[in-house]
């Protein structure tokens, strides 16, 4: 395994810890951490490390490494590991085993993003029994060329938002970072790297997108809006919610303050939370399907092909945390798209339970699919203003234009020179209707427009009826 040199070290450093790093300050259960590295894909684990990158340093000894080597020695099977002293800090490398699952005394551990997670003997023989001993994320494709197909711009846009500087070669990053490895001087890209890296994502796989659809009514039969997204897992899922915030309703109140408040049917970050789940921990060796998200009159659904993995049980799900592409899944934890390994399920029910909406459901069959239920809510968009609420009533239809001619009178306060564009965008609805708002306010003279569009303003003539 290749040694560490100093500038990779401050990069390590900067980049903290991740599903192929782990920082221990001492030797204290060591053994867990080596395990788990060595039931993935191997790594390095750093002692005379704090958690939080600061080097504390440790004495490095003939006595303390002989300490490291009888420790990995009663692990079972026995593990490869190489040691390295770089400073005051000394570099255990792990092998990735090839006669998993490995365990030491304490039991058996898996490497979940950043963390190590202790699982029951059972579970994790029969996970590696059925997913096999190779993950899809490892596997490196043969047409995939570096120089021509790696998106330079990707990555330096992930080590922006990752917080990680570039003081070393590109191909050197990518290594650290696990989406790459050096074959006879030439840089090898993984399937991880191509997932977040390639510059056209669908020149490589057809199976990789996020498809998103809008449905007429409570069945899958007339489609309104159809979406195939296919750049990058990171690009996906952003146009994915980009898609849901276009075709979820919101409303909105206005409290006094300058800025108003929005109030969508669902919570959009639980609806994120669960579109990055069904990203990461799709099966990505299955062909035949994509990641689905579809929005009904009265529900969203998000679907992940794969299925539980196996070993889970349906019980298991939302308290065992066992990643089906764990470096993935780590490089989302480093951009931040994840806060916490294994509290998802919970963090979205209870983003749920705040706003007051219905519980998600869950359904498990070749696939794992979340269903998001909600009311149907009056719309605050072009849509809402012009024929109030979803049912079309004509109550609902006065009500929805009276709501849009306070916020424009609340508008036009806060900027007299406000244009009819922008209060369109504020109100997220079409010029055409903001002119039939106003057409109606300056007929019941609550408004009035002094000089041109150019160099004109409104006044307001009359309080708007709250």
């Amino acid at each position: 395994m290749k040694k560490v040199t100093q500038k990779e070290l401050q990069l390590i450093l900067e980049e903290g810890e991740g599903y192929l790093i782990e920082f221990k300050e001492k030797l204290s259960r060591i053994d867990e951490e080596i395990v788990a590295l060595a039931n993935g894909a191997g790594g390095r684990l750093l002692i005379g490390v704090r958690d939080d990158g600061t080097v504390k340093g440790i004495a490095i000894t003939n006595k303390l490494k002989s300490q490291v080597q009888d420790i990995v020695n009663n692990c079972d099977p026995q593990i490869r590991i190489d040691l390295q002293e770089l400073d005051s800090i000394l570099i255990v490398h792990v092998w990735p085993g090839g006669e998993k699952p490995y365990h030491c005394s304490s039991g058996f551990y898996l490497r979940v993003g950043p963390n190590t997670q202790k699982m029951k003997r059972q579970q994790i023989i029969e996970m590696f029994q059925a997913e096999g001993k190779i993950r899809f994320e490892e596997l490196v494709n043969s047409k995939f060329e570096y120089q021509e197909h790696f998106s330079s711009d990707k990555l330096n846009h992930f080590l922006q938002t990752a917080g990680i500087s570039r003081s070393i070669p590109e191909s050197d990053i990518l290594c650290n970072l696990g989406t790459a490895e050096k074959q006879v001087g030439k840089t090898i890209v993984n399937n991880a790297g191509i997932l977040l890296f390639a510059k056209d994502l669908s020149r490589h796989y057809f199976h990789t997108p996020v498809t998103c659809a809008l449905y007429q009514g409570k069945i899958k039969v007339n489609v309104l809006d159809r979406k195939d997204f296919n750049e990058d897992l990171v690009s996906n899922v952003d146009n994915a919610m980009t898609f849901l915030k276009r075709h979820i309703s919101v409303r909105y109140e206005f409290d006094g303050s300058p800025k108003r408040i929005e109030i969508p049917q669902l919570p959009f970050e639980a609806l994120r939370e669960a579109v990055i789940n069904a990203v990461i921990h799709r099966d990505y060796f299955q062909k035949g399907a994509n990641v689905m998200v579809e929005i009904y009159e009265d529900r969203v659904e998000i679907s992940s092909p794969g299925g539980l993995m196996s070993g889970l049980k349906e019980s298991d799900f939302g308290t065992i945390s066992v990643l089906r592409n764990p470096l993935v899944a780590s490089l989302f934890h480093r951009l931040g798209y994840i806060e916490k390994m294994g509290t998802g399920i919970y963090r979205m029910q209870n983003l749920m339970k705040e706003a007051e909406c219905p519980p998600i459901q869950f359904k498990f069959t070749s696939f794992v699919t979340v269903t998001f239920p909600f009311s149907i809510i009056e719309k605050s968009s072009e849509k809402g203003s012009e024929k109030g609420s979803e049912k079309g009533s004509e109550k609902g239809s006065e009500k929805g234009s009276e709501k849009s001619s306070e916020k424009i009178i609340y508008l036009m306060k806060k900027d007299p020179k406000i244009t009819i564009s922008k209060i369109a965008q504020e109100l997220l609805i079409s010029t055409r209707a903001v002119e039939k708002h106003l057409a109606s306010l300056k007929k019941e003279r609550k408004v009035r427009r002094v000089g041109g569009d150019r160099g004109g303003h409104w006044k307001i003539l009359g309080v708007c009826r709250s």
